[in-house]
């Protein structure tokens, strides 16, 4: 399984713009997108203009046909105006331990 986790810094003005926009890039990417496992939207414990998005999807493959995707397109769309970010924490295959 591939999974990604990136943080985005929102001004306090335009937080509930971007949690709008990142709950509906999740909600149809997990509804269109079939590689897309899981995609969570979090605010951090300590900075609640920070957010972080952990995202997992079959594989690298599933990724990349998520970022083509009407959902990202829209997502970027629209935060790219007022978001610092995608940092990037995480981005690699998980290792499963088979034992």
């Amino acid at each position: 399984m591939y999974h990604i986790a990136v943080s985005f810094d929102v001004p306090a003005d335009r937080r509930e713009e971007f949690i709008t926009a990142a709950l509906e890039d999740g909600r149809d990417s997990n509804r269109d997108e079939p590689g897309t496992q899981r995609f969570e939207l979090i605010v951090d414990s300590e900075n609640p203009n920070r957010f972080y998005l952990n995202e997992a999807y079959d594989d690298e493959a599933a990724f990349d046909v998520h970022c083509k995707g009407a959902p990202f397109v829209k997502f970027f769309s629209i935060i790219d105006k007022f978001a610092e970010g995608p940092t990037w924490l995480i981005k690699g295959t998980r290792i499963e331990d088979n034992a």
